[in-house]
């Protein structure tokens, strides 16, 4: 085992056995080289270990602070039904059950920025283009951020309902207004994939660059168009979620089965 190994071991040990409390720091990078005889690089490697299982994050001014280690993940049972609530509007397949509380971290807040390369791709405009996008951080209540929230309104589309540019949509939400402005019905498509968080999205959710985190990209497309219209793009910690799929038997496999004959 490398010396690196055997440090990140011994501090993750210390860790869970409560020597270092949640949202306390560890030593400094010089105790730490100091306690087990090791250069700064070994020490460096070890932390880098602790970063990816999502058990410390570097704060500036502050060290390296302990995260919380002692949440269970969430399993999320990714369906294909969209569904409506009269009182609310559109419901996705979502990380919560229908009657557990979430707050917003922070004020959510809507701007113009440069459409990044994937959101570009996602909604067919130029990268760099100014977008609107509306942003926020939320989570179960009473817990760290859980989810960051990106939605992405083409150009076109905040042209036809510029509603979805002001602080308040409406009743229903900016998917509505979209779809009230000639877009509707919308059709939508999902993208699931795993990468690294970028600065701000790590200071947001409270994580280590470390980490990597699972980024959801859900696509609204205008039945007028036939384009992409919306992408709403939500980036949730690799620690905090497992994906879950329940796998039905097609009528091939229907038991009993016959005994395979090979051919």
């Amino acid at each position: 085992m490398a010396r690196y190994e055997e440090v990140a071991n011994d501090l993750r040990e210390q860790i869970k056995a409560g020597q270092y409390e949640v949202g306390g720091t560890l030593p400094r990078y010089e105790d730490l080289t100091a306690r087990y005889g090791v250069g700064r690089g070994v020490v460096a490697s070890a932390i880098a270990v602790l970063e990816r299982e999502g058990l410390v994050r570097p704060v500036k001014r502050t060290g390296l602070v302990v995260l919380d280690w002692r949440r269970e993940r969430r399993r999320i049972a990714r369906g294909q039904l969209v569904t409506r609530d009269p009182a609310r509007g559109y419901i996705f397949p979502a990380a919560s059950r229908p009657d557990e509380p979430w707050e917003v971290h922070g004020r959510p807040f809507r701007a113009y920025v440069a459409a990044p390369s994937r959101v570009a791709e996602l909604l067919a405009v130029e990268e760099g283009m100014p977008t609107l996008r509306r942003r926020r951080v939320t989570s179960p209540a009473g817990e760290t951020p859980f989810q960051l929230v990106d939605t992405w309104i083409h150009p076109d589309a905040v042209r036809d309902a510029p509603q979805v540019a002001e602080p308040a949509t409406g009743p229903g939400g900016y998917i509505d207004r979209i779809e009230e402005s000639g877009h509707g019905p919308f059709s939508w498509n999902e993208y699931t994939r795993v990468r690294m968080p970028d600065r701000e999205e790590s200071q947001l959710l409270e994580i280590s660059q470390e980490l990597p985190v699972l980024e959801i990209a859900l696509i609204g497309v205008s039945s007028k168009t036939q384009r992409a219209v919306e992408v709403t793009i939500r980036v949730v910690p690799s620690d905090r979620v497992e994906l879950v799929s329940e796998l039905r038997r097609a009528k091939s496999a229907a038991w009993p089965t016959n005994p395979v004959r090979p051919a």
